[in-house]
Order: C-alpha cells, then structure tokens, then sequence
C-alpha cells in the first residue's frame, strides 16, 4: 500500500508574470504566462479552499507584481476566509494607501518588498524601471498600517558589496527581516548568470558584513542569508524536499513541486483546473518522480546526507548537466562539480550588462554548464 506524503504547509501562488520590473537575475521562467491565460479570482478561491483542506497554513502571492491583479482583494479574501495566513510578495510598485486599505480589510497579514540596491540610481538600473522611490513609499505604507514588513535583495555581482546599505535602508524602513538571497540560477537568472556571477572575494566580504550586523543587531532584525549553492560545495535541499513541505501554482494553474520545475523533461505537470490538489500533491507523477530517496543513483543513494539534502535540486542539476537525477554539481561528491567550481574559480570579467526580463518569449539558456 502506498503511503501519502505528509502534507505540504507552504503555498506559492504566482498570480501574474506581468510585471513593471526588468529583473535579469527573475526566476520566472523565459516564457511568461499572458495574462489572458491567468486563474481568475474564482479559481483561486477553489485553489486555497483545496489547500486549506490538504493542510497548507500559508500563501505568499507572489508573480511577477500581483498588485496588478484588480481582483486581488477577492484572492486574499479567498485565502482569508479558507484560514491561510497570506503575504504580498511585491515590488512596491502601485501601492497606494487605498490599496493596502483594502488588502489589509479583505485579510491581507504581511508584506514583502524587494529591493535590488541601497542606492536608488543603482537600484533603479538593476530593475530597469524607475521603481526606488515607489519602493521606499511602500515600505512607509506598510508599517504605518502596522504590518509585518520583510525586505528581500536578490544578491548577485552587482550588488553584493551593497550588504551594508541594504541592512541599514531596512533598519531604516522600519522592517522586522531582512532576506539577502543569493542568485539562483533558474530562468532570466540562468540567461544572465555570467554578468550575475559574482568573485568569491566578493562573496566572502558579503559574509563578513552579514555575520557583524548579526552581532551588533543581537537579533532586532532578522537576518536571513540564502548562501549561493554553486560556491559552499554543499548541495541544498530542493524546497526542503521534493514534494516535501510545499508546493507551487502558476498563473495558468499549472501545479509544480517547485518554481523552477516546469524546464524538466518527464515531469508532465497536471492543472488545478483538471485534477483535484489533494490528488496531484498525494498521486501525481509530477510530484512522485524525484520524491523521496528510491529514484537516486550513485553518489546519493549511498551517501549518509541522502536524508537531508536529498540530492540537492532537480533543476539545477538539469541546467547544469542535461540530466535532471544527476547528484547536484553544487555538491563537492557529484561527478560534475569540477564544471561548476570552473565557473566559480574563475576571475570575473568585466561587469556587463543583464539581458533585461520582457514580456516576450527570450532565448533558451543552456541546459549544462
């Protein structure tokens, strides 16, 4: 008898592609989702009620900027009213005391602003769009409405020299954490990984400044560092697991064990508008297939980390190798982590500009290194 999966507590509800912003270093997949393809707010409603029952205690709403959706105060409400503690994942862009009056009144609980440079003019460049200031008049909004505020920075080579600033403009905003997310390399991400890839000085002097405010701030903000899976020779674990603690849901419906997992072969995801969540979580093959530890090969399936790491990610061993059960090349047993540490090892060349994230459909990145 087939055991089910304990159930998943975390939600990523991608609302939209549709963004202000130019990000090279987003996530989001090369080919967007267009608007005319998104879940309308009924479907999202059914979506959290579904989750709600299969055990999810929150949601963050994330995209592209989900302020774009004129029918967000009704997706909120929907997760409000299914239990599901909710959080925006926003630029800032279109933030609007009105607004944030109505997300907090339909049932809105926290905020998370990203923020690309402590510098206006750099941070404006990064995001390709004039965004700073929307930025920083969000944050004020959103404490003043006494929400929890968390500040996300996506860290690549054009910014991680910028640790310092980004933790004092936090402290400065008022907010309770801060996220320092090293680049993963997925999406515009992977399209823009030689301009994004920083030097491992670089990188150790961002270390150095997140462990001293870490000591001087004793814990008044949180800070959290996501460390760069191509550098510690450590493999993570794919979203705490494949299929483990949470799950994603596209603009389209399409349900995934992670943001990135849509550029695997095989994985033939289903739609929430087709198959119930509680049977893609527990039976589908998309989420079955790199689950657990039986479908390893060798170095895994013998190694003593197979239980916490579990591989390290699917995705990135795809971009990495063509091979999606390849062992990560992030972990210093895989056969193929001498191609990675190349791309680490070797000096930086002159900062470039990022292929800017568009609304059309870019050019494929590489699938190995």
């Amino acid at each position: 008898m087939t055991i089910a999966p304990p159930p998943p507590w975390g939600l990523l509800a991608e609302l939209t592609h549709a963004c202000p912003l130019h990000c090279g270093y987003c996530s989001n997949p090369l080919e967007l989702t267009r608007r005319s393809r998104e879940l309308t707010a009924e479907h999202w409603v059914n979506v959290f009620r579904q989750a709600a029952e299969l055990g999810v205690l929150q949601t963050h709403l994330s995209g592209g900027e989900p302020l774009l959706r004129k029918d967000l105060e009704a997706i909120v409400t929907g997760a409000e009213e299914s239990g599901i503690y909710t959080q925006l994942v926003t630029s800032g862009s279109g933030l609007t005391a009105d607004r944030l009056r109505s997300l907090t009144g339909a049932g809105l609980r926290s905020v998370q602003l990203s923020v690309q440079h402590a510098d206006p003019a750099a941070s404006d460049r990064i995001a390709g769009s004039r965004a700073f200031a929307a930025k920083e008049a969000a944050a004020a909004l959103v404490t003043d409405a006494g929400l929890p505020l968390g500040v996300n920075a996506v860290l690549h080579r054009h910014n991680l020299d910028a640790v310092d600033g980004l933790v004092e403009l936090a402290l400065r905003w008022g907010a309770d954490r801060i996220e320092l997310a090293n680049t993963q390399f997925y999406g515009w991400g992977l399209l823009n990984r030689e301009a994004l890839m920083p030097g491992r000085d670089q990188l150790a002097r961002a270390v150095e400044s997140v462990n001293r405010w870490r000591d001087q701030l004793d814990g008044s903000l949180e800070i959290v560092w996501v460390a760069p899976d191509y550098f510690d020779g450590v493999a993570k674990p794919c979203m705490g697991g494949w299929g483990a603690v949470s799950l994603t849901v596209t603009p389209d419906g399409t349900a995934l064990p992670c943001p990135a997992a849509a550029t695997l072969p095989g994985l033939d995801p289903v739609n929430i508008k087709d198959h119930p969540l509680r049977w893609i979580w527990e039976e589908s093959k998309a989420f079955n297939l790199y689950r657990g530890t039986d479908w390893m090969p060798s170095p895994c399936r013998s190694c003593e980390r197979r239980d916490q790491d579990f591989g390290g990610c699917r995705c990135q061993a795809f971009a990495l190798t063509g091979d999606a059960t390849r062992t990560d090349p992030a972990c210093s047993l895989s056969p193929d982590h001498t191609a990675l540490t190349a791309l680490t090892h070797s000096a930086p060349g002159e900062l470039t500009d990022l292929v800017p994230r568009r609304p059309t459909t870019g050019p494929r990145p590489a699938s190995h290194a």
